[in-house]
């Protein structure tokens, strides 16, 4: 099945390349969207040089990969869900009826810092995986960024998820590949 999605990758990239640059006049530094909606908490979490690498992008409908037609139909099912948020590389997206959401920028943060330490490749063989082994719910990288972003609303004391994240990805997806 992985063998699968080896030659797959190189469609997915050029899908999200694509998007990302179909909007790249859209995309606004994270650092500048705390200021603008207020958000006062994600630096306590995020480095600076992040925040301002890092693009956001509000949307009407977060985009995602028409996955079926890419020969992917075994994960068709992520494709026709609505998504508050989704991130490619350095940028993700937000629904605009969510992007008042703090809690969301910071899971889609978590997704970043994701991309950022695994790469390109390895994040998406790294998703595509979680998704064919257990479904979205479960899928690894999405149980890192669910899990920090609970919390994120639940503790009331900031911690370095920044880094934490790092160190899980490289005990997990770099020392040892599950």
């Amino acid at each position: 099945m992985l063998l699968s999605l080896l030659p797959r990758i190189l469609m997915i990239r050029s899908w999200i390349e694509r998007t990302l640059a179909a909007h790249a006049g859209e995309a606004r530094p994270v650092g500048e969207i705390l200021e603008a909606r207020g958000f006062r908490r994600l630096p306590d979490y995020f480095g600076a040089s992040l925040l301002e690498r890092v693009r956001c992008v509000t949307v009407e409908r977060v985009p995602v990969p028409p996955l079926a037609s890419m020969g992917l139909r075994l994960i068709t099912g992520f494709e026709s869900r609505h998504y508050a948020g989704i991130t490619y590389g350095d940028t993700y997206f937000v629904d605009r009826r969510y992007e008042r959401s703090e809690s969301l920028h910071f899971h889609e943060m978590i997704h970043a810092v994701q991309w950022d330490c695994l790469g390109f490749d390895r994040f998406l063989l790294a998703y595509a995986r979680g998704l064919l082994r257990y479904g979205y719910a479960r899928s690894p990288l999405e149980v890192m960024a669910y899990d920090h972003q609970r919390r994120f609303e639940t503790d009331p004391y900031p911690y370095p998820a920044e880094t934490l994240v790092r160190e899980e990805l490289l005990a997990r997806f770099v020392r040892h590949e599950p």
